[in-house]
């Protein structure tokens, strides 16, 4: 059986009335982006509709990314992160679970100061791969350009965290991985979030 997107109540801004919106649009209303499987083309495009919307209507609100998954394709992974970049919004991001490969980098992307993980939190970084297809010299032109990608996302990992360039090479030359307390002693993020304290009716 299909899984069917929820339908919420919403309070509509100003008129104060209640509407039944699906899930996402509820989210987006409220300025939320929720990334919660592999990033490929289709997905990517939605969410960059998304973000370049968003900031059209207001570029004065924050944008709140939550994220959790295994990453994605690089070009649709990489089109995220530069749009990012480039909007008047600042944008917070939050690691909800697991952020592995491409989902971390954008989880480290976010606006410097707003970027948080829950507690039990776990990120992974490996080095970019891919797959050669064709004659030597194609093979050849897709090993230098994923070589060349790969030097961009260290240096913007390096520009992220504040680790030196050659730290970054070495510590991703392998699969690395950090908890949420250690992702904020590399850099990655700002903070792990604690849950609210209850204090006991006297």
């Amino acid at each position: 059986m299909a899984f069917r997107t929820p339908r919420v109540p919403y309070k509509t801004q100003g008129g104060g009335t209640w509407q039944w919106l699906d899930l996402w649009n509820a989210l987006y209303r409220e300025r939320i982006i929720f990334i919660g499987r592999r990033i490929d083309e289709h997905y990517s495009n939605q969410i960059l509709a998304t973000m370049l919307y968003l900031d059209t209507v207001d570029s004065s609100k924050n944008l709140h990314m939550y994220l959790y998954g295994f990453g994605g394709d690089l070009t649709p992974c990489l089109a995220i992160y530069d749009t990012m970049q480039s909007l008047k919004t600042p944008v917070s991001t939050l690691c909800l679970g697991y952020a592995m490969n491409m989902t971390a980098f954008l989880a480290m992307a976010g606006e410097k100061g707003h970027r948080a993980a829950v507690p039990r939190a776990r990120f992974e970084i490996q080095p970019p791969a891919g797959v050669a297809h064709g004659d030597a010299d194609g093979v050849r032109n897709e090993a230098d350009e994923l070589l060349r990608i790969r030097d961009y996302l260290y240096k913007e990992v390096s520009k992220h965290t504040g680790q030196p360039l050659e730290k970054v090479h070495k510590d991703l030359s392998h699969a690395k991985g950090w908890s949420a307390r250690e992702a904020v002693e590399y850099g990655l993020i700002d903070r792990v979030l604690r849950p609210p304290r209850i204090v006991p009716d006297e």
